[in-house]
């Protein structure tokens, strides 16, 4: 059975890949900072009958990132590498004059130092792997200039210019940076807690990443809804 680490995977996108994952008979090594979380999102993606395990720790750490390796060396392999972990750098969100530079650190840390290093750690069980791919989740705020965005914003492009290089230096893989577009997220909820608007489920985006998956088109970058409609 293929095998995937996804990271930041006790709810939202990560716990709706999980789950999407685990259908298709994907065995799975899942991280979360919160334990109790996901250790319930552990319980319940193993209900397909799937091996899950679950791994809670801080992506920062370069010795929990070795150990979700690990585990997916027990398990058979890695197949696949979900950075979907991330930290906003402000809750809620701050013009850039008031954005506390700890956070940007944290932000660039957890989005961008700690995706790179979790990528280096499992590169050799990737490679060796038939069907080896890296995907790392990105943003809309990674491309556009939108008011109070900008610490998360330049850390998603900082990672999506990580991947596009990883890609180019990596060409028996696939690394698909995916901007998944709005989503009713706890992420979300905290960077502007004043939106009250609707926003799509995140498992309403899985699809895409499962067509990705699937069709393995070349490395680089996606959004979400345009693969849900066919294009790029």
């Amino acid at each position: 059975m293929p095998v995937a680490i996804i990271t930041g995977a006790s709810k939202g996108l990560g716990r709706a890949l999980a789950e999407a994952l685990a259908a298709r008979g994907w065995d799975l090594v899942l991280d979360a900072r919160n334990e109790g979380v996901l250790e319930e999102t552990a319980a319940w993606v193993s209900g397909h009958g799937t091996r899950v395990r679950a791994l809670a720790g801080d992506v920062t750490d370069a010795a929990h990132r070795s150990a979700l390796v690990a585990e997916a060396w027990r398990l058979g392999g890695c197949d696949l590498v979900v950075s979907n972990a991330s930290a906003l750098g402000a809750e809620p969100l701050v013009r850039l004059e008031g954005l506390p530079l700890e956070g940007l650190r944290r932000a660039l840390e957890v989005n961008v130092v700690a995706a790179l290093g979790l990528v280096q750690e499992a590169l050799p069980l990737v490679r060796a792997a038939r069907e080896g791919a890296v995907i790392t989740v990105s943003s809309d705020a990674a491309a556009e200039a939108y008011e109070t965005w900008g610490g998360y914003g330049a850390s998603k492009a900082a990672l999506d210019h990580l991947a596009a290089v990883l890609g180019e230096e990596e060409p028996g893989l696939r690394v698909w940076a995916v901007d998944p577009g709005d989503m009713g997220t706890d992420l979300y909820a905290a960077a502007v807690p004043d939106d009250d608007d609707p926003r799509p489920e995140p498992a309403s985006v899985v699809p895409a990443f499962l067509r990705l998956l699937d069709e393995r088109p070349a490395s680089g970058r996606y959004g979400a809804p345009a693969l849900l409609g066919g294009g790029r």
